[in-house]
């Protein structure tokens, strides 16, 4: 006859323990076992370095603040973090020479947006979708909107070359024998959009998250109509990056990569369509309402350094609307608008804090004033230091070497307004030090300061 006999004590801690142990040993290999396998792994293990391939555009990498930017970039960034190598940013003039240099080497992958079609996978392999884009048809708003490729038939249009637009048109094309358009390899989709804004083309056709970051910059475009089904965005492997391809979608399985993807998606596109008015009426009441409180302060800041306080709380309210609690999805936030790197240097703690906020926003303008060239005419060195402030100093200093080497007037800042929309062509940005940038933007907002100081300075009782 069998006893039955129970397990001792130390037996069960055994079990228990084997039990872990096995739990983090597959752990440990679910996540290391991609890792360092295949000649392009093996290449970024061995030099210590992911070499990614981009564009220089709004809605890939570009700088900012002086600081690397851009969905494209920080995605990079932060799966080069989870592998613990440093990334190297290699920009490419068009998808053309993406593609080139993914095929030589150059790179390891490509990060700029590009879709998945299967000419591509003919010759690449892709990583992961991580976005879903739609194109899209946009035209001036002086004419009738087109409602579909029909009516295309007649009006000018215009695309970047090496792009899967030229497939949708010529798709087009076979129905509808009368449209036709100009390809450039010379301009980027954003600088086209410009073109059309200023009406030297009809129509562009570009993606959807293109076309979002940038049509509230053009207020003469509207989108006439989607173009097709929705197409993935991922980013481009080489032919033999199978082990790449696999710790991609590893990375994005995980809990890290599955809640970093979302958070720069909404950094970047979530807060397009969401504006506060800013017509005069509200202004002018705030002057009344929210300035008071604020005023002792802008009066204190600006007299250390020599500004007009009324200057100073015109920038403030550019910048938050005078909202101590005002923030932005990029998480600038404050009275002034501050980065968490600027605060930190000008040394603010908290940047809720009206009074730390505008010490420190004062302040920076003030160091970006003092560091500009003795050259600048007296009367326009404000305007360049508050173009530094959005744009950044690093643009602003483009913008003058741009001026010199076109032989335009660098210290003035009407010569400036004609330059700084220069970094945002192509043929211009791609030789200077910081690369792309919205010189319109700093116009806009240097413009928009000026008409809130005059507007305060008649309504001051």
């Amino acid at each position: 006859m069998f006893r039955s006999r129970s397990l001792g004590i130390p037996t069960l801690i055994f079990i228990v323990l084997a039990a872990l142990l096995a739990t983090l040993a597959y752990q440990w290999w679910r996540e290391t076992r991609f890792l360092w396998n295949g000649p392009v792994l093996n290449d970024i293990r061995d030099t210590g370095t992911l070499r990614v391939l981009t564009r220089n555009t709004s809605t890939t990498y570009y700088i900012e603040h002086d600081e690397p930017a851009g969905p494209e970039y920080d995605l990079a960034k932060a799966f080069a973090d989870s592998l613990g190598v440093k990334l190297q940013i290699i920009v490419k003039d068009s998808i053309g020479d993406l593609l080139s240099g993914l095929a030589t080497g150059e790179g390891h992958l490509i990060a700029a947006g590009i879709t998945r079609t299967d000419t591509r996978e003919d010759t690449f392999r892709f990583g992961p979708d991580y976005q879903s884009i739609q194109q899209q048809v946009v035209c001036r708003r002086d004419a009738p909107l087109p409602t579909g490729p029909e009516q295309l038939a007649g009006r000018s249009l215009a695309i970047i070359s090496d792009s899967a637009y030229e497939q949708t048109l010529k798709d087009w094309q076979a129905a509808y024998p009368g449209i036709v358009w100009q390809m450039s390899s010379e301009h980027s989709t954003e600088q086209i959009m410009e073109s059309a804004a200023r009406g030297v083309v009809d129509c562009v056709l570009a993606d959807s998250n293109i076309v979002a970051v940038n049509l509230r910059y053009l207020p003469e475009l509207s989108i006439a109509f989607a173009a097709g089904e929705p197409q993935s965005l991922a980013w481009v492997l080489p032919s033999d990056g199978g082990h790449l391809e696999a710790r991609l979608h590893n990375w994005l399985d995980d809990e890290a990569g599955a809640i970093r993807l979302p958070a720069i998606l909404y950094r970047y596109y979530g807060h397009i369509g969401i504006y506060e008015p800013q017509d005069l009426a509200v202004y002018e009441r705030r002057i009344a309402s929210r300035l008071p409180a604020l005023r002792p302060l802008f009066e204190d800041h600006a007299r250390r350094h020599g500004f007009a306080w009324t200057l100073i709380a015109a920038q403030a309210y550019q910048e938050s609307h005078w909202d101590s609690k005002a923030v932005s999805p990029t998480g600038v936030r404050g009275v002034m608008m501050l980065t968490r790197n600027t605060a930190k240097a000008m040394k603010v703690k908290d940047r809720r804090d009206p009074a730390q906020s505008i010490a420190g926003g004062t302040r920076y303008l003030a160091r970006l004033y003092a560091r500009l060239p003795a050259d600048i005419r007296p009367k326009d060195r404000i305007w360049f230091a508050l173009a530094a402030y959005t744009l950044g100093l690093g643009h602003i200093q483009d913008a003058r070497a741009l001026a010199i080497s076109l032989g335009r007037d660098a210290n003035s800042w009407h010569g400036m307004s004609e330059i700084l929309p220069l970094l945002s062509q192509k043929h211009h940005y791609r030789d200077l030090r910081h690369g792309f940038a919205r010189g319109n933007d700093a116009i806009r907002y240097v413009t928009r300061v000026r008409n809130y100081h005059d507007v305060l300075l008649r309504n001051l009782p």
